[in-house]
């Protein structure tokens, strides 16, 4: 399986979405705008509403200051106390006032400007009046101001000024209606105008909240079917891992079972054939020693070639089932073998089996055997080829339920890259072989973060803990064969096929196998 380490390419929102959602921020501002300015036009008329209301009230208050200085001069006039021309004697500055702020408050109607001007002129002539009547009365009395008041028309004075006053309220009142009609309308405009926006802005949002949804939907539909595949994938990858497994152990046990076929065809029938060869040679030879002295040596050539033949077909089955293996037991063929190692490497190798490693071995079968021998000469291998090691430790030992092989050097160590690598072709078997018989393999760093530690925990099903059986003795005829081969005879007999070798080879790879 590859995977890819490339960046997700980057999606952009869809162009639709993008303008709505533009759209509907483009309409909240404008709302916002909208409303600042309603609210200030509204401001605006309720400041136009006080101030019409202000100036109606103010005239009124201009009149009621008039009417307090006539009652105030009259009742001066009856009593003859001057504490009742208090209201005639404020009058003029308080009119003064009034007028002042008045024409503040008209300033924008020219026409009520000039209303007040006149309204000015008749209020300061009365007031002038007043006065002037004060000091007649003072002069010559009541008879005095009598006289005056017959020959004066008082009365059409002030009736002059109700009536601008009167016609300054109701154009002030007619003013205040406009306004207050403007107000509402300015009120009615805003509302709908604000009505609107957000009834559009809702709208909007709608859609938007529409589309995100369906969005969502999509996204959870995709995601689901992504889930689905990934899914399926894992399971069908299980399958293939699983199937691959199921291949590769089943690969293993027709190559080893091949192996011990090829090598018992070999050591039977080729060896045979060979021994026949041999004994042939070696009696032709003395029959030619004494009158063909020239042939008898050919045939010493010859025969020398087929002992090298020999020993090349001793190696090819050793190389394809170790004899040690099937005859002397799986501790010996580790031992045998760690030996050789040491011996062909120059590197020190300390190898220690249990004493009950034997029966367990027997008693699980022939698997068990033929895969930790593999497992050993696939790592010593390794180690010969790559790790640069000067001291090897090999360990089997019965661990709880099951056996514990380890194998330790002090070399440069192996990379986690070339740990999980695909073509770690060797590895992957001794993985393989570990779990063909149920157990797993663990690979880290050795003693002192030096070097690599394999690790190989193999569990015995069924299998005894108690004492190991001792190993029988060898048969008299087996006996005297190995002694032939490590001690060949003087003769010229060429010797027969010895159950195992212990001449130099090279021990096969498991990607060797493999192939």
């Amino acid at each position: 399986m590859y995977f890819t380490v490339q960046t997700a390419t980057h999606h952009r929102l869809p162009l639709y979405k993008t303008v709505l959602c533009v759209t509907c921020a483009l309409l909240l501002i404008v709302n916002g705008f909208s409303l600042f300015h309603n609210l200030q036009a509204l401001r605006g008329a309720q400041v136009l509403l006080s101030q019409t209301a202000r100036v109606a009230d103010r005239l009124q208050y201009l009149n009621v200051l008039v009417l307090d200085a006539e009652s105030s001069m009259r009742s001066y006039f009856l009593s003859g106390r001057d504490s009742y021309l208090g209201p005639t004697r404020t009058a003029l500055a308080d009119s003064e006032t009034e007028f002042k702020e008045l024409e503040k408050l008209l300033a924008d109607n020219p026409s009520q400007l000039k209303n007040l001007t006149q309204l000015h002129t008749l209020v300061r002539r009365r007031l002038s009046i007043m006065s002037q009547a004060i000091d007649v009365y003072r002069d010559g009395g009541l008879a005095e101001i009598v006289k005056i008041a017959q020959l004066s028309d008082d009365r059409a004075s002030m009736d002059e000024i109700r009536l601008l006053v009167v016609i300054m309220e109701q154009e002030q009142n007619e003013t205040l209606n406009a306004r207050s009609s403007m107000f509402y309308q300015e009120y009615q405009k805003a509302v709908w105008l604000g009505v609107s926006i957000n009834a559009l802005a809702i709208l909007v949002l709608i859609m938007f909240y529409q589309l995100v949804r369906r969005s969502f939907a999509h996204r959870a539909a995709v995601e689901h079917a992504l889930q689905s595949a990934n899914e399926n994938l894992e399971s069908t990858v299980e399958q293939r891992t699983e199937q691959l497994s199921v291949l590769s152990r089943h690969l293993i046990s027709i190559s080893e079972e091949e192996k011990v076929r090829l090598s018992r065809e070999l050591h039977d029938e080729l060896g045979a054939n060979l021994t026949s060869i041999g004994m042939d040679i070696g009696a032709v030879t003395k029959q030619l020693r004494d009158s063909h002295p020239e042939l008898a040596e050919q045939l010493k050539r010859a025969r020398a070639t087929l002992v090298e033949t020999v020993e090349m077909k001793r190696r090819i089955v050793e190389n394809l089932r170790p004899s040690l293996l099937d005859n002397l037991g799986l501790c010996a063929a580790i031992e045998s073998y760690c030996e050789e190692f040491s011996r062909l490497s120059q590197v020190r190798c300390d190898c220690s089996v249990a004493a009950e490693i034997e029966h367990a071995a027997r008693t699980s079968g022939g698997d068990l055997a033929i895969a930790l021998f593999r497992i050993v000469q696939e790592s010593l291998t390794n180690i010969r080829k790559y790790a640069k090691a000067s001291r090897v430790t090999v360990t089997l030992a019965r661990n709880g339920d099951g056996l514990m092989l380890r194998i330790i050097d002090d070399g440069i160590g192996i990379s986690s890259d070339n740990i999980v690598k695909p073509m770690s072709h060797g590895l992957l078997g001794m993985r393989e072989r570990a779990l063909l018989l149920g157990g797993s393999m663990n690979i880290r760093r050795g003693r002192n973060d030096m070097g690599t530690c394999i690790e190989v925990a193999i569990p015995l099903r069924g299998a005894t803990s108690g004492a190991a059986a001792p190993i029988p003795a060898l048969p008299p005829a087996i006996s005297d064969v190995i002694s032939s081969v490590l001690h060949p005879p003087a003769d010229d007999q060429t010797p027969s096929s010895p159950p195992y070798s212990t001449h130099p080879h090279n021990p096969p790879s498991l990607s060797d196998q493999a192939q």
